[in-house]
């Protein structure tokens, strides 16, 4: 049986803890998903509008060199090398020169090509170096590529800033990293190859571009051109190599997300065709605010369980403990205790049950009190009662008188008569007493030659007694109201030739005496009515004052040895009138021969 106290526990975690923790993960699953989505959305967002910006910035980078078609004094210098040019007009091209050096603050280094002397010079920090002869310079891969090509321009990967001319306007301290985009100028109605602008541009400009993206330090960036090179990563290591194959296989895979990171990626156009720019999110840094509201739910969580185990622990004490008192004060009742001590100060439903069973308790003591001493009562009446059949005590003192009365008359008839009488007597004073098979026979033979001195010598009557239960322990007075039966409804009523029958024996687990008689019978109405007075529960039931012997009998045996032992009537249809008395052998010790 489950206590109440358990039973609250259960209510507890089933109704309150377990829904809510349920509750707190279903949040958490909904947050997480409705973060991601959010965050997507928002990460593709700032790609498109970065991946534009940057597209712009490059295309305002890479056609900066067409301004030189707009500037005559500066194209004179690839259509008429560098000498002829200044000697027109000196102030004016160096001031061309220094405009194009400062058109954009990122520009850190430029180099001229003219390929009509196969000479270069270059602008550093404002300042023209010196002309060099560079004749081998268009043998070189990447010029030659960009020579023999269709294209326009060529940006190289990220390296340090390089003194194309060793000229001493560059100092060796400068070690800046930067992007390279080489220009090939061409006269454009001839289509003729005049020389190549090489701008070497610092990384802080579209660096900051592409670091917009990131808002956490887990985060990172990578943009990469159509060889898979990375031209800026947040890692500033990996800026200038090749991209890490494994990195190059997630970014390529359709969605790019895992379970331990988010990858968005952005193919770019125009003058970036086949580049990416490359987000990548670490899932925890992605979800660390819905994790911080699930462990601040889950906190909540252990606070409200802890207060739920407060709350069934005071539940617990003024609730529960009465009620496991009560049911203590009712197992001790169950016990036999019935002296219970019962709380009356209680105003509220335990109160209420503890006030009642109190009452219930008093009057349970009452009647048991008062049918204990009602059973005791009527069994000292029903043992006086049958002691006023014959009277013992008084008859004994009056024999004594008459039998000496007697033997002074020389009668010693009258003599023999009075001792049986006597010993009758005093059989009788023992009617509340337990007593010897042996004795009750002997005391039916007393009585039954006193009845032969009344009703002549032609009384017929045998009596057989196994001599295995003549040594066994009965109450008094056990046959001899049934043998008195048999004279009072047999002789007294004219049956002379009657025959009473007194047996003995164990039959199974039984001790049976039988009286019989075979004259005097009753109907099956009579002998219905009979039992049915008789088999009543002791000191219950009305009969009739001529059976009370009977009922006698079987009280004194069901009272004695239990609801085992009885007596048994029967007529063998109408015959008869057969009394059986039977006693279990292990109902009581007292049976067994002392």
């Amino acid at each position: 049986m489950k206590s109440i106290q358990s039973r609250l526990f259960l209510m507890l975690l089933t109704f309150i803890i377990l829904p809510y923790f349920l509750s707190v993960l279903f949040i958490y699953g909904y947050t997480k998903n409705s973060v991601e989505q959010l965050e997507l959305e928002i990460s593709h967002d700032q790609m498109d509008n970065l991946s534009e910006e940057l597209e712009l910035y490059f295309k305002d980078m890479i056609n900066l060199p067409y301004i030189l078609y707009r500037n005559p004094d500066l194209f004179r210098i690839f259509n008429n090398g560098f000498e002829d040019s200044i000697y027109f007009n000196p102030i004016a091209i160096e001031k061309s020169i220094e405009t194009f050096y400062l058109m954009r603050n990122e520009i850190r280094q430029v180099r001229f090509y003219l390929d009509k002397n196969k000479e270069s010079f270059t602008v550093y920090n404002a300042m023209i170096s010196a002309r060099k002869s560079q004749p081998d310079l268009m043998k070189q891969d990447l010029m030659k590529k960009l020579y023999n090509s269709n294209l326009k321009f060529i940006i190289e990967p990220p390296n340090q800033l390089e003194n194309y001319n060793n000229a001493a306007i560059v100092p060796q301290s400068d070690n800046t990293m930067v992007m390279t985009i080489h220009h090939k100028i061409v006269d454009v109605p001839s289509n003729e190859f005049l020389g190549i602008i090489t701008i070497d541009i610092d990384l802080d400009a579209y660096a900051c571009i592409c670091n917009s993206l990131v808002q956490e330090d887990e985060e990172s960036v990578f943009l990469i051109d159509s060889n898979d090179r990375i031209m800026y990563a947040s890692d500033s290591a990996l800026i200038g190599k090749s991209i890490n194959p494994d990195l190059l296989k997630r970014i390529n895979e359709a969605g790019g997300d895992t379970s331990e990171e988010i990858i968005i990626s952005k193919m770019l156009s125009g003058p970036l065709n086949q580049w990416k720019l490359v987000k990548i999110t670490p899932s925890q840094v992605l979800f660390n605010d819905v994790r911080q509201t699930a462990y601040i739910n889950i906190f909540v969580g252990i606070g409200v369980g802890f207060l739920g185990l407060l709350m069934i622990g005071i539940i617990s004490y003024r609730i529960t403990r009465p009620i496991k008192l009560l049911s203590m004060k009712v197992r001790s009742i169950e016990g036999g205790i019935m002296d219970v001590p019962f709380v009356d100060n209680r105003e509220d439903e335990i109160g209420h049950l503890e006030k009642h069973m109190k009452e219930m308790m008093n009057r349970i003591t009452l009647h048991i009190d008062r049918e204990y001493k009602l059973e005791i009562e009527n069994r000292a009446n029903q043992f006086r009662a049958l002691k006023s059949i014959v009277n013992p005590h008084f008859l004994f003192n009056a024999l004594q008188s008459i039998g000496a009365v007697a033997l002074r008359s020389n009668t010693p008839k009258v003599y023999q008569l009075l001792t049986s009488l006597s010993k009758m007597m005093r059989y009788s004073i023992r009617a509340d007493q337990w007593v010897l098979v042996r004795d009750e026979v002997d005391y039916i033979k007393t009585y039954l030659s006193l009845q032969m001195e009344r009703f002549g010598n032609n009384i017929n009557y045998s009596i057989k007694i196994n001599d295995t239960i003549l040594d066994m322990t009965i109450p008094s007075m056990i046959l001899q109201p049934l043998v008195e039966n048999f004279f009072k409804h047999c002789y007294e009523e004219g049956f002379y030739d009657a025959h009473l029958y007194i047996y003995g024996d164990i039959n199974g687990e039984f001790l049976n005496l039988v009286v019989e008689n075979d004259s005097s019978s009753m109907t099956l109405l009579e002998l219905k009515t009979l039992r049915e007075n008789i088999y009543t529960t002791p000191y219950e039931g009305t009969y009739a004052q001529e059976h009370i012997g009977l009922k006698n009998i079987r009280d004194r045996l069901v009272l004695n040895y239990g609801p085992g032992a009885g007596l048994e009537l029967d007529t063998k249809q109408g015959q008869v009138f057969l009394v059986r008395i039977f006693i279990p052998l292990d109902a009581n010790d007292q049976i067994k021969g002392g």
